[in-house]
């Protein structure tokens, strides 16, 4: 329960981050009541007025840069975050909850997957999504919602069990017993968090910052995760 919460928290916070922080009024003297709220000459410096086209990345350190690399290089962008997301939700699952003395090798194989399949698969389904249902109205979101825990959510489940278990030497016999008593658990755990997250992520998130809203939220989440896959 706690970390369910912890993992909705999250994802408001990763969704402000994301938004424009208004700026606080300070009354000087009552004169400054009679000034028009709007004027000519002061709208384009108001963030309400930015162009929703240009990304500014002055207050977080390398975000422009990170900007210019989903430009660019989407795939590789996206790969090294999840590489990051995933390697702080183990990092934090074995100090925090597991204990005992740290697992480097589980540590890497939860890093390496989420470089090699959570970006690169979240760049292709969310751009595909997004291209297919365009709207951000609520039918447009409840739909992406739905077909990303009813088909993707199951699909990714799956493969994250393949991998660890071809990683680990497993027989296809062990996997598929894995799988079959692993998955419902799984799925259910992601159910429990994820449509309120992806509610948010489809209705106010762009397509190009998707993976690096799910991966700020999925720090906790991949905590879960790491303890399901690594469950014996």
């Amino acid at each position: 329960m706690k970390l369910q919460t912890l993992i909705v928290a999250a994802s408001f916070l990763a969704a402000s981050a994301f938004g424009v922080t208004p700026a606080k009024s300070v009354s000087k003297s009552p004169a400054a009541f009679k000034k028009p709220a709007f004027r000519k000459d002061s709208a384009s410096a108001s963030p309400l007025f930015r162009s929703p086209e240009k990304i500014r990345g002055g207050a977080v350190p390398g975000w422009s840069a990170y900007n210019d690399a989903l430009d660019t290089n989407p795939l590789t962008a996206k790969a090294l975050t999840s590489l990051v997301g995933w390697a702080l939700g183990d990092l934090l699952a074995q100090i925090f909850i597991s204990g005992g003395p740290f697992d480097m090798q589980r540590f890497l194989t939860l890093s390496f997957f989420g470089f090699i399949y959570h970006g690169p698969s979240g760049h292709y389904f969310y751009n595909w999504l997004d291209n297919k249902i365009p709207g951000t109205q609520a039918k447009d979101v409840a739909l992406k919602v739905a077909i990303d825990q009813t088909i993707w959510c199951p699909i990714f489940m799956s493969v994250f069990f393949c991998y660890l278990g071809l990683v680990n030497g497993d027989s296809l016999a062990t996997i598929g017993s894995k799988i079959k008593n692993d998955l419902l658990s799984a799925c259910q755990g992601s159910w429990k968090v994820w449509p309120i997250v992806h509610a948010v992520n489809f209705k106010f998130i762009s397509t190009k910052h998707r993976l690096v809203f799910i991966n700020t939220v999925q720090v906790a989440f991949n905590m879960f995760l790491s303890l399901i896959g690594t469950k014996k």
